[in-house]
């Protein structure tokens, strides 16, 4: 490649952030040109990360410091709330320079929906219509010409990849999911938290933000639109598991119009025939977190339920790659007409 994209991270001090810089350090097509975090400024990567000793990286800089003229992508790996803001800065002041947000400000399509799920205002309303919902299977098109592309949480992710094909074709009620979901701890950030420490969270099993997770909203915002549905619910649960990364979800659906399980996952093997990284399992092959740990796939299946009329529709992913990193750098190659695969095809991590 005759000439690399120069790329900013912001929030490189986090999970999602430094599992971004892993995957770009190693991506032919990218110069890592500035990372920023605030609360590390001045150190150098390694310091922060020390898997990073093997390889060149700038030292972190704050935002306010970074020249975000000198860039051609921005990374976004801030908390929500933070990047709104930053993104209208930089696009009022280098509007050539694309976004590809980790962060939830610009995901839900309603700044109403957002301040009700998130207690903020959005700050951003003028570039909001610009965002590209970044689920890259779905609005792969919408992306190769976006300027702001906001990539999905992790857990919409798996269950948005495993359940929107069979609402978009009418196969299950829309109206009747119910979706049990677990994640390693890292989904919950790098800040110190009493719920993540070794001692709370090691042994055990936690469910958390019962009936009100944040991540409900694009669950419904996305199975809605392709069910064309408006004002879906859905029933969401997330668990901790204790365990680094990966996460699983296991959606409960009824079938509708005399369907079955079987047509269920026919209906995803034809619909990810071509697809780089989704992969419907064998029959009776159950996915689990071992499949995809460290890499950008995400495997599915369908089980037929005891229950008449329901089928149980699993799916698997690595939380830090496909539900972030690696989705936002598949999001990159396909914004910048790359190869969707170069720099993510790194297999799975086993044992």
């Amino acid at each position: 490649m005759s000439e690399k994209i120069r790329i900013g991270v912001l929030g490189a001090s986090g999970y999602t952030g430094s599992d971004l810089v892993r995957l770009a350090a190693r991506h032919p097509g990218i110069e890592i040109a500035v990372l920023t975090a605030n609360s590390h400024a001045g150190k150098p990567m390694k310091a922060v990360f020390r898997h990073f000793a093997h390889i060149d990286l700038p030292d972190l800089v704050k935002i306010e410091d970074a020249d975000w003229g000198s860039v051609d992508a921005v990374f976004c790996g801030l908390p929500h709330g933070t990047t709104q803001a930053i993104t209208r800065r930089i696009f009022s002041e280098h509007p050539h320079v694309k976004i590809l947000d980790m962060s939830a400000d610009f995901r839900l399509r309603d700044p109403a929906t957002y301040k009700e799920w998130y207690g903020l205002d959005h700050v951003a309303t003028d570039i909001q219509p610009e965002a590209v919902y970044g689920l890259t299977e779905v609005y792969r098109d919408a992306i190769a010409g976006a300027r702001l592309v906001a990539c999905p949480g992790c857990y919409p992710t798996a269950v948005l990849l495993a359940l929107i094909p069979l609402a978009k074709a009418g196969l299950i009620d829309v109206s009747d999911i119910v979706i049990d979901a677990k994640s390693g701890v890292s989904g919950a950030g790098r800040g110190l938290k009493e719920n993540v420490l070794f001692c709370e969270a090691g042994e055990g099993l936690s469910p958390y933000a019962v009936g009100k997770h944040r991540h409900m909203a694009e669950i419904e915002q996305e199975i809605g639109v392709a069910a064309g549905v408006a004002d879906l619910r859905v029933n969401f649960t997330p668990h901790l598991i204790p365990m680094s990364r990966g996460e699983l979800c296991t959606s409960y659906v009824r079938l509708q119009g005399g369907n079955t399980a079987s047509d269920l996952r026919q209906a995803l093997v034809e619909t990810y025939a071509s697809e780089p990284f989704v992969t419907v399992a064998d029959p009776g092959v159950l996915p689990q977190t071992q499949m995809v740990r460290g890499s950008n796939y995400v495997v599915v299946n369908v089980v037929e339920d005891r229950i008449p009329g329901r089928a149980i529709v699993i799916s698997t992913l690595d939380n830090l790659v496909k539900g972030s990193a690696g989705q936002a750098v598949q999001n990159f190659n396909v914004a910048y007409g790359l190869e969707e695969t170069l720099g993510i095809e790194q297999l799975p991590l086993f044992p």
